[in-house]
């Protein structure tokens, strides 16, 4: 019954997986679309990604699916980041001599 996927432990994380892709999709979007990450910081990236793998390990000892969801992407989402921050500061700091 639908009642039954509807319970708050679902509804909140249909939320946190709705909100990670939120909150790295139109960066990784951005940073692709312009291949510029100069104003994005390194740290804050490695961060969410420590952050998100910690959230997955937690999400499988506990058992809860939503949490490892929702932090699969948000670590899908921050390597490519990650990714992209490496590639595209490489490439500016190639294009201008440094």
């Amino acid at each position: 019954m639908l009642s039954d996927f509807f319970t708050p432990e679902n509804l909140s994380g249909i939320v946190a997986t709705v909100t990670s892709i939120i909150g790295l999709l139109p960066q990784v979007y951005k940073s692709y679309r312009t291949k510029s990450t100069a104003d994005i910081s390194m740290v804050m990236l490695v961060n969410y990604l420590i952050c998100s793998i910690a959230w997955v390990a937690h999400g499988l000892c506990s058992g809860s699916l939503f949490v490892v969801y929702s932090n699969v992407v948000g670590t899908i989402l921050s390597g490519v980041s990650v990714i992209q921050k490496v590639i595209y500061d490489k490439n500016s700091r190639t294009a201008v001599g440094v």
